[in-house]
């Protein structure tokens, strides 16, 4: 089994940055894919990024492409998603995912283990 717990959210102004890590714990961390989605109220949850098992590949959502970085750190067994040059539209609740598999996912379906998920609210 696999926890994830999800810290770094806040209130922030647009043009702000932001980081948001996710830590894991129970099996061994570097086999997994990870990802983050979020949830806007009234939407669907939606992909943003996620990061192969070794870090090499990653894969993002085209409305955060080259605003948002995700890394992982498995020594530390943590996830991070830089978010720079924030926009009210990305104002939603974060989730970290972890899949069973050391390949990209990008469906919410594909992925086995979630965090409870981190507030950000970005305000004009």
């Amino acid at each position: 089994q696999v926890q994830l717990v999800e810290s770094g959210g806040g209130l922030v102004q647009a043009g702000d940055s932001l980081s948001l890590s996710c830590a894991a714990s129970g099996r061994t961390f570097s086999i997994y894919c990870m990802g983050w989605f979020r949830q806007a109220p009234g939407k669907e949850r939606e992909f943003v990024a996620a990061i192969s098992w070794s870090g090499g590949s990653t894969y993002y959502a085209d409305s955060v492409k080259g605003r948002f970085t995700i890394s992982r750190d498995n020594a530390e067994n943590t996830v991070y998603l830089q978010m720079n040059s924030l926009k009210p539209e990305d104002t939603a609740v974060y989730y970290c995912a972890g899949a069973d598999t050391p390949y990209l996912r990008i469906s919410a379906d594909q992925y086995d283990y979630w965090g409870q998920g981190t507030q950000v609210t970005v305000s004009l």
